[in-house]
């Protein structure tokens, strides 16, 4: 990747950071996803400024690449991307969490805005990104599939066997992004259930699996580049809960909550 791609992403991710933290704050009493939002910024940062292929103006296209977002919980970064490339505009994305606003808590199906799934019940985004794929695959449709989930999402028995199904297969065409960052709602995730080496099991199921810092912009680019013809593709990116604000960083408690102005401007110093 060029140098010049790789300053424009990750200034493109410090717009979403800074959205985020704007959103939640906005949010008020109703507060928001912050933890698991902040953790996967430059993954958001990375597909849409060097990744995907989608127009906001023909974003039914039928050859478009899908993005499921199947851990749903981490709109504050999603609704930024998607306000920063079109797809929602400024005051859409300022109604977060009002009433009567179309951007709650968990991100909703709207197609003409680029949401491809209503994401929430945690695990079922995967087997429907799997469809997709399989739908590609079957109709001769160019398009990629990105398929996001969370490291405690894993603990549902279905995301298994959506993880069987891609192999069995040959989903070529779909990449599923993990977002590692090792805590969950109750805690952390080796400690509510360990799942181990994470990328060893994705390979013993049929996929090939590549492990990244996922909040480097360019190993991130080089994982989304770096696929195996006949094989689903899976990215272990290790993340930070909370990335970016000193007091949030791998911290439960961060998973959901309210920032005081007190605290929202502190978070806003330190980017």
């Amino acid at each position: 990747m060029n140098k010049k791609k790789e300053l424009q992403i990750n200034s493109l991710a410090a717009k979403l950071r800074n959205k985020s933290l704007e959103m939640a704050f906005k949010a008020g009493k109703h507060g928001a996803h912050l933890g698991g939002g902040l953790s996967l910024v430059e993954v958001f940062a990375t597909l849409y400024g060097g990744v995907i292929s989608i127009d906001a103006n023909n974003p039914t296209e039928e050859n478009h690449d899908r993005v499921i977002v199947s851990k749903g919980h981490c709109v504050l970064s999603y609704f930024s991307v998607l306000n920063e490339f079109g797809f929602l505009n400024d005051e859409e994305l300022a109604s977060f969490e009002t009433n009567g606003s179309m951007l709650h808590g968990h991100s909703t199906r709207d197609v003409k805005r680029g949401i491809e799934f209503s994401g929430g019940s945690l695990g079922l985004g995967l087997s429907y990104a799997i469809g997709v794929a399989l739908a590609g695959k079957l109709n001769n449709r160019s398009y990629r599939v990105y398929a996001i989930i969370g490291d405690g999402e894993c603990n549902e028995g279905i995301i298994w066997e959506a993880f069987m199904s891609a192999a069995h297969f040959n989903l070529d065409n779909l990449t599923v992004i993990i977002d590692h960052n090792k805590l969950q709602y109750d805690g952390d995730v080796t400690k509510i259930m360990n799942m181990g080496n994470l990328k060893a099991k994705l390979n013993a199921f049929g996929f090939y699996t590549i492990e990244v810092d996922g909040h480097n912009i360019c190993q991130l680019i080089e994982a989304f580049q770096n696929r195996i013809s006949g094989k689903p593709h899976a990215i272990v990116a290790h993340t930070v809960k909370g990335k970016g604000v000193s007091f949030m960083e791998n911290k439960k408690e961060w998973h959901h909550a309210v920032l005081s102005s007190e605290q929202f401007n502190l978070a806003i110093s330190e980017q």
